[in-house]
C-alpha cells in the first residue's frame, strides 16, 4: 500500500458510518452480511447506507457479491491488512517493544471462531 492508498482508506474510515460498517463487517467474518443486516449493525437506512459503501469498496476495504435477490458485503481483509502494514512498516525504530500492544492486539483474535480477546 502506498501513501495514496492509505489515505483514501483512511478518508473513507474517517467518518462515523463507515467506520461502524467496517468494524460490523470485520466481526461478520468472511460470510459477510446482508445490506439490509449491515444497515440495521450501522444505524442507517438501507437507502442512505450504500453511498458509504461505494466508499468503502472504492477504497479497497470492503467487497461485496451478489446471492440470489442479496447483495453480501465483507471486509476486505487483504486491504484492512495492507493497511496496518502501511502504518506499522517503520514502526519500532529498533525497539520491539513499543509495537508489542499491537502486535498483542491483532494477535487476539481466536482463529477457530473469530472472536477477538478482550482484556
Amino acid at each position: 500500500m502506498d501513501e495514496r492508498q492509505a489515505l483514501a482508506a483512511f478518508a473513507a474510515l474517517g467518518q462515523e458510518h463507515r467506520l461502524r460498517a467496517v468494524r460490523a463487517l470485520v466481526t461478520a467474518g468472511p460470510d459477510g452480511l446482508a445490506a439490509g443486516a449491515l444497515a440495521s449493525e450501522v444505524g442507517i437506512a438501507s437507502t442512505n447506507l450504500s453511498f458509504h459503501l461505494k466508499e468503502l469498496s472504492h477504497a479497497g476495504l470492503i467487497t461485496s457479491r451478489r446471492e440470489g435477490k442479496s447483495v453480501i458485503y465483507s471486509a476486505a481483509y487483504a486491504g484492512l491488512s495492507d493497511l496496518i502494514a502501511f502504518l506499522m512498516r517503520d514502526c519500532c525504530g529498533g525497539r520491539p517493544e513499543v509495537c508489542a500492544p499491537a502486535v498483542a492486539a491483532l494477535s487476539a483474535c481466536d482463529r477457530t471462531t473469530g472472536d477477538t480477546a478482550h482484556a
